[in-house]
């Protein structure tokens, strides 16, 4: 008698691993936090992971206050709905902006884990806009990041700055990168600054936290360029109109402006990490900076830029500083390694394991 065999069993059917990404700062805004998250994604999708992006897209949105052009979700609690129908296997709120402290909120409620991010000086930005102490808003800081599994910092400057202050539990050193393909030395054009030299270049956000006014008052030799725009720009622009201000430059452009300038100066005193810096010495732009998480931590000062409290005497002594050491430090700072960091840091929504689960996902669900 013949025994009919069975089938062969079908193999399980496996989905792709899902991360939730909880930001209030993305696509239109232009800002470090966006391209740094945006590049993220970009590199998770291709890896083969799937990616939910939770931002203020699809809410009901009002302008932050004193910043117009940021605007914010004036609704977040209609970000849990989505992120329940999408089921992820981790989540990562970036900022604590009201999606981010919504999301936050309703994960701790259910004793969810999640890990988080260091982006932005809150407390200094909130108090140079309106009268709030610093203490309160490193409270709130405690608050947000206190029920992290792993909070991800720039620096390793921010990091012992974080520790000082009890932010955060466990504080992992998150490096950013720099395309270096865009932004290259060869990119220089002569015809993009025709004014006095030296040129001195200042790129990102024209607002109070940055400081740019220490930087637009200084009596400098040659001509001064603002790249960006802000709600500060109308105010200083009038009241530096000397200034070449070009507004918001993008891909090849932006990148021509950076490589055709003599030195990049960088005023801010808050800053955690200025994604801008390793774009101007991709550039093999010399860096002039006052000491903050960031410059302190990118600039051997009279190698690749100079770092001191004058800034002035800074801006002079970055001149005679070399290109190529500034190109060779960004070479250093590669994207994917900032990528893998980040991936290699998540945890499942429940458990505390590491996010080993990504390559085992069957062994991830019996750990959550």
């Amino acid at each position: 008698m013949s025994v009919t065999p069975l089938p062969a069993p079908r193999p399980p059917i496996r989905r792709k691993q899902r991360l939730a990404l909880v930001t209030d700062a993305w696509h239109p805004q232009t800002n470090g936090v966006v391209n740094t998250l945006s590049r993220l994604v970009k590199h998770l999708e291709t890896s083969g992971m799937e990616v939910l992006v939770v931002s203020p897209q699809g809410h009901r949105t009002v302008p932050f206050p004193s910043y117009p052009e940021v605007r914010v979700a004036w609704d977040p609690w209609k970000a849990i709905p989505r992120l329940r129908n999408f089921e992820p296997d981790a989540v990562h709120i970036a900022t604590e902006g009201p999606i981010g402290l919504s999301v936050r909120a309703w994960m701790a409620r259910r004793n969810l884990c999640f890990t988080t991010s260091f982006h932005t000086r809150f407390p200094e930005y909130l108090s140079a806009r309106v009268p709030v102490p610093l203490d309160w808003g490193y409270a709130v800081e405690r608050w947000f990041h206190g029920r992290a599994e792993h909070t991800l910092v720039g620096t390793e400057t921010l990091i012992r700055e974080l520790r000082e202050k009890r932010v955060g539990r466990t504080l992992v050193h998150w490096p950013r990168g720099v395309d270096t393909d865009l932004f290259r030395p060869d990119r220089r054009d002569i015809g993009i600054y025709p004014f006095p030299g030296p040129v001195w270049l200042y790129v990102g956000r024209v607002a109070v936290e940055k400081s740019l006014e220490d930087f637009l008052s200084l009596s400098l030799p040659g001509t001064k360029v603002v790249v960006g725009d802000g709600p500060s720009r109308a105010a200083l622009q009038s009241r530096f109109p000397e200034t070449i201000w070009r507004g918001y430059r993008f891909g090849e452009d932006l990148a021509a402006h950076y490589a055709s300038a003599d030195c990049f100066v960088f005023p801010s005193r808050t800053e955690t990490f200025g994604n801008v810096l390793l774009e101007a010495m991709a550039s093999g732009l010399p860096v002039a900076a006052v000491p903050s998480p960031g410059p302190s931590d990118l600039i051997r000062d009279g190698g690749n830029g100079a770092l001191g409290a004058d800034l002035g005497a800074s801006c002079l002594r970055a001149l005679s500083c070399s290109r190529n050491e500034a190109r060779a430090t960004a070479l250093g700072y590669s994207w994917r390694a900032s990528h893998e960091v980040f991936r290699n840091h998540l945890v499942p929504m429940v458990g505390r394991h590491p996010l080993a689960f990504l390559k085992t996902p069957r062994a991830a669900r019996a750990a959550g």
